[in-house]
């Protein structure tokens, strides 16, 4: 069974202020001076320390990517108090797997940010690649109102750095227990989490990405590991890696099955019907996209090019045409009008001869 990471408090949110980052500001940057009425007091420690923000799992900060941190304190005119903790990773992937590694299964889903969770004064949330957690001295019916205004006044990552995984998608929702899914990128938060596979089985070293999440079965707690591969030929060949680490004439310890480059495996009460079930629920579903033309435009197709200098030659003779029996034509009328006197010339003038002999 997949389980949280079960602190009195979590390790993010208890570890000791970092240095205070100097005058220039160079270190920090993450949280806001102000925001819904709540206004920094005292210093803003940051560090780039993965140690410094959780003394417990460093290694799993920097699997996540972590980058740097602010801890700063707010209060209110009425004498409230609010300690912000935020941590910034590389991209918002590392963000999500740090929030699920922290939340709690207990805690309540909040719309705050990306992602949030509370329990009791404490609120966990993330927006892009910043993690925040907000520890408030007695929360309100605004607090939540007050996260989300900051959540928007966060900053942001560029360009790809700011896609979420698509994993989580192809966890199936039927039966799955609250706040359970758990996003891991590298074996030390594998082991953490204790998931049900090892991290020789998963080989990271292909770089892949796990979600586990369980799941309630009236026959019993079922856990689903969904792993994606770089390409489908290495999670075939991770599949047969497992499906031989199996004893022979054993029940099976799990199940494991690949949809394109996923492989989807199940423990716990195997051999029942909801654990096929579940097993079978995941499916990769390919999106292809061209970038390519798929025909010649018109600019580039020769014969549309010979078309236009024919209906240029056509529309050139006509608007000649046109001119031609305009000019004629007053040529015409001014000599009828005018015999002899403005366009035509006498007999003698027809002919100009040079008598040369």
């Amino acid at each position: 069974m997949l389980a949280c990471v079960c602190l009195s408090a979590s390790a993010f949110a208890s570890y000791d202020p970092p240095p205070v980052c100097p005058p220039t500001g160079a270190c920090g940057g993450i949280l806001p001076k102000s925001f819904a009425g709540w206004t920094q007091t005292g210093p803003t420690p940051t560090s780039s320390d993965a140690a410094k923000v959780d003394s417990a799992y460093p290694a799993v900060l920097t699997e996540y990517g972590f980058a740097d941190s602010e801890t700063a304190t707010y209060t209110r005119e009425d004498g409230r108090k609010l300690t912000l903790k935020a941590a910034r990773f590389k991209d918002a992937t590392g963000a999500y797997g740090a929030f699920t590694f922290y939340r709690q299964q207990p805690m309540k889903t909040e719309e705050i940010g990306t992602k949030a969770a509370s329990a009791n004064d404490r609120i966990l949330f993330f927006r892009s690649d910043v993690l925040v957690d907000a520890n408030f001295d007695h929360v309100t019916e605004m607090s939540a109102s007050e996260l989300r205004e900051l959540a928007a006044m966060l900053p942001s990552a560029s360009g790809s750095a700011g896609n979420l995984p698509t994993l989580p998608q192809y966890l199936p929702k039927q039966d799955a227990v609250a706040n359970s899914a758990r996003y891991i990128l590298g074996p030390q938060a594998l082991m953490v989490v204790k998931a049900p596979l090892t991290a020789e089985q998963v080989d990271f070293k292909v770089e892949p990405e796990v979600l586990t999440q369980d799941y309630a079965s009236k026959d019993g707690p079922l856990t689903l590991t969904v792993i994606d591969y770089p390409t489908p030929q290495i999670a075939g060949e991770r599949l047969r890696a497992l499906q031989a680490s199996q004893p022979s004439g054993s029940a099976a310890a799990f199940l494991a099955r690949r949809s394109g480059p996923l492989l989807a495996i199940v423990t716990g009460t195997t051999g029942s019907r909801d654990a096929k079930n579940l097993l079978n629920a995941v499916n990769y579903e390919a999106e292809v996209t061209w970038d390519q033309a798929t025909s010649v435009s018109k600019r580039d197709n020769i014969g549309n090019l010979i078309v236009a200098i024919f209906s240029l030659i056509g529309i050139l003779l006509i608007i000649s045409l046109i001119f031609g029996v305009f000019f004629g034509g007053i040529r015409v009328l001014l000599n009828h009008l005018f015999p002899k006197k403005v366009m035509g010339r006498g007999e003698e003038a027809d002919i100009i001869q040079l008598h040369l002999e």
